[in-house]
């Protein structure tokens, strides 16, 4: 099996990888998460850990800053697993110039330098890995940045998310890997489109998908419930020959709203005849973050699994690169 996979087995330790605490004073206000790809899901993730039913906590995954941030007096938490995510520095730029409080998540690169000459409290994360195999590293990071600014009452989280992925990958034949290599079975040959109620089933749900693009290179796509149930409901009217190479897989929560769960049950029976349904995955555990990675994890193997079938091997991402090399000579 390739090295990817062998990293999926990793997140456990990942999420219990100890991070230096950092106590950033004078910052109640709400809070903006900068990130791209890998480290914007991780982010996202540590975001849905927020206790403090007071604190506004925002995900920002473009360049600079939301408009409001300025007058708002936001604090920044920037995570990017590089470092150099030139969207993500656009923003601690932005920030700096109008005076911002800044917290940088990073392993190296440009923001762990202006972290040094600036002075900004810096949660290190271990360097050398695809960003998208770092998410259990990065959400321990982000996470803990969370708690240094009083956002997350404790590391709590962490630890069981930890568990119950102990628990569904077992010694390498656990239930969410049995579970991950039937779903990629049953995508053969398929564009799948993944289904999750926001918020934790729809951000697994685009984990699935960005899995499925970085690691199967193949083109995949995810909604969310209630949402899609006002517009993307309808294109399945007319699916037609489509029936032989699309699919949906439901990523049911086990917190999902009850009118999300009588909306997958209506929309499983109003589809039956439209597009194959492949496979549910439901939740485990207690929190969001652990839910969130019982979802995920099993999208992981999936990915994984079906890149092999295909003779692809998951780790490297050419065409990104290409584009980012691009990107940087048009400077």
């Amino acid at each position: 099996m390739s090295e990817m996979f062998d990293r999926i087995f990793e997140l456990p330790a990942q999420l219990r990888h100890p991070v230096d605490r950092v106590a950033v004073r004078g910052t109640e206000g709400p809070i903006v998460m900068l990130g791209m790809g890998g480290s914007g899901m991780a982010a996202a993730v540590a975001a849905l850990g927020v206790t403090d039913p007071g604190r506004i906590v925002a995900v920002h995954r473009s360049y600079g800053l939301p408009a409001w941030a300025g007058a708002a007096r936001a604090t920044i938490v920037a995570v990017s697993y590089s470092g150099n995510t030139e969207e993500t520095v656009s923003g601690v730029v932005e920030a700096l110039e109008l005076g911002l409080t800044v917290v940088a998540v990073t392993s190296g690169g440009r923001i762990a330098a202006l972290a040094e000459r600036e002075g900004l409290p810096l949660v290190e994360v271990p360097a050398g890995l695809q960003p998208r195999a770092a998410v259990g590293y990065q959400v321990a990071a982000a996470t803990t940045a969370l708690e240094g600014l009083g956002a997350v009452d404790d590391l709590g989280a962490l630890e069981e998310g930890a568990r119950v992925l102990d628990e569904l990958l077992g010694d390498g034949s656990g239930p969410a890997v049995t579970l991950g290599r039937d779903l990629a079975e049953a995508m053969e040959g398929r564009v799948p489109a993944i289904y999750g109620g926001f918020p934790v089933g729809g951000l697994a749900a685009y984990r699935w998908k960005t899995q499925i693009n970085e690691n199967t290179k193949r083109p995949a796509w995810s909604s969310e419930v209630p949402e899609l149930d006002h517009n993307e409901l309808q294109g399945w009217d007319a699916a037609g020959d489509l029936r032989d190479v699309v699919g949906v897989v439901h990523l049911r929560d086990a917190h999902d709203h009850p009118r999300v769960v009588r909306r997958f049950e209506l929309m499983e029976a109003a589809l039956r005849d439209e597009v194959p349904h492949l496979g549910t995955v439901h939740s485990q555990g207690d929190g969001p973050v652990a839910r969130f990675f019982s979802l995920a994890v099993v999208g992981d193997v999936a990915s994984v699994v079906a890149a092999e079938a295909l003779g692809v091997d998951p780790e490297p991402v050419p065409l990104l690169e290409d584009f980012k090399r691009r990107l940087k000579e048009s400077e």
